[in-house]
């Protein structure tokens, strides 16, 4: 389910108009212990966070709200290469739902 707040393809945002500056990259958090890093964030805003995880068949890429709040998940097939992206308030509901659209269970 999609939440209505959230961009369909009907309904494209007009991109600001860039200063000319360049592209940046998400960053790792800071490591904690002896425990591996396994999400990223903005390195201007550490709310905007992304995760990826994966088994032998599935991708899926989890990418938080600017402000935190709410998931946009891509679920890709990694023999074919095809996707599904799902939106929503918790990460586990899109995971499922990107999950459930892209393979026939």
């Amino acid at each position: 389910m999609q939440d209505p707040d959230l961009s369909t393809e009907h309904d494209r945002p007009t991109r600001p108009a860039t200063s000319g500056r360049a592209w940046t990259s998400f960053v790792a958090a800071d490591q904690v212990g002896d425990g591996v890093v396994r999400v990223l964030h903005d390195e201007a805003n550490a709310a905007h966070r992304l995760r990826v995880e994966h088994d032998a068949h599935t991708l899926l890429v989890h990418l938080a709200g600017e402000d935190g709040h709410g998931w946009t998940t891509l679920a890709v097939d990694r023999p074919t290469r095809r996707w599904a992206v799902a939106q929503g308030r918790r990460q586990a509901d899109t995971a499922h739902d990107a999950f459930e659209q892209l393979y026939e269970l």
